[in-house]
């Protein structure tokens, strides 16, 4: 086992490593570009053809984070596939380094690279809309986009045991993309919602993540949502940690991971 004090190390060449591989991938620059960007010019011209009274700075920070889950969910669930089908998978699990570190690196990763659909759709919003891009406090806006990032990769990686588990960890993350879209809020307000629909969103990092930036680049009280934002990427941390050492335990175990 990898002494501990290595493991910062493990997880930041993950994440590079992984950084590279999906800023080079033609999939994933069209998930986290281009189709952003289609969603974006939907909902803002709808906004500005019918009385809508949000600004469409609103519309371009949620499509933005559409573009981060995107990669989140194509991204671990395509790597995972990839590497099992090269039988990589098992060489992983078996290596002397906690699987979770492995997993995170991945997760963070492919997260990290959805930070294109945010620079995008903003510009898209300033040049092709005329939205007048400016942040109502900076740094706190930068702040929010970082903590986002990593509270939906950490949300990967609660995800990611399941993609280990199972084969169809596509079809897993295909199921899960837009039902996120719109529970948290990111171009319907969560008022037009159901009311039953509103612990699932509190749940999920989105939600906070999107209303922090919003708060901070329209102006209003971002900080509770950062802290609630935080809270959730805490508690991502602690269940994807038990359950992907769940999955890692069945796999040594059984020794089945190929054919689960």
């Amino acid at each position: 086992m990898a002494e501990p004090l290595r493991w910062p190390r493990v997880l930041a060449i993950g994440w590079f490593y992984q950084l590279k591989m999906q800023a080079q991938s033609g999939f994933m620059i069209m998930t986290a570009l281009v189709q952003p960007l289609i969603f974006a010019t939907i909902a803002m011209a709808d906004q500005q053809a019918g009385t809508r009274s949000l600004p469409i700075l609103y519309y371009a920070l949620g499509a933005g984070i559409m573009g981060i889950w995107s990669t989140v969910v194509f991204g671990c669930g395509g790597v995972i596939s990839w590497q099992r089908h090269q039988g990589m998978l098992e060489p992983l699990v078996m290596a002397p380094v906690p699987f979770v570190l492995v997993l995170m690196g991945i997760t963070l990763g492919t997260a990290t690279v959805g930070l294109y659909s945010m620079a995008a759709t903003l510009v898209w919003a300033e040049v092709v809309f005329r939205a007048h891009v400016q942040m109502a406090d900076p740094l706190l806006f930068s702040v929010s986009a970082v903590l986002t990032v990593v509270s939906l990769g950490l949300l990967g990686l609660v995800m990611g045991s399941s993609f280990v588990l199972y084969r169809n960890s596509n079809a897993i993350s295909n199921m899960l993309e837009y039902p996120v879209w719109l529970v948290t809020g990111l171009l319907v307000p969560l008022s037009l919602l159901p009311g039953w629909t509103r612990p699932i969103a509190y749940a999920l990092a989105p939600t906070w993540g999107v209303q922090a930036l919003r708060a901070t680049a329209l102006g209003g009280q971002p900080l509770p949502d950062i802290g609630f934002c935080l809270v959730a990427s805490v508690a991502y941390l602690g269940l994807g940690v038990w359950l992907v050492g769940k999955v890692e335990h069945r796999a040594r175990r059984t020794a089945t991971l190929n054919f689960q």
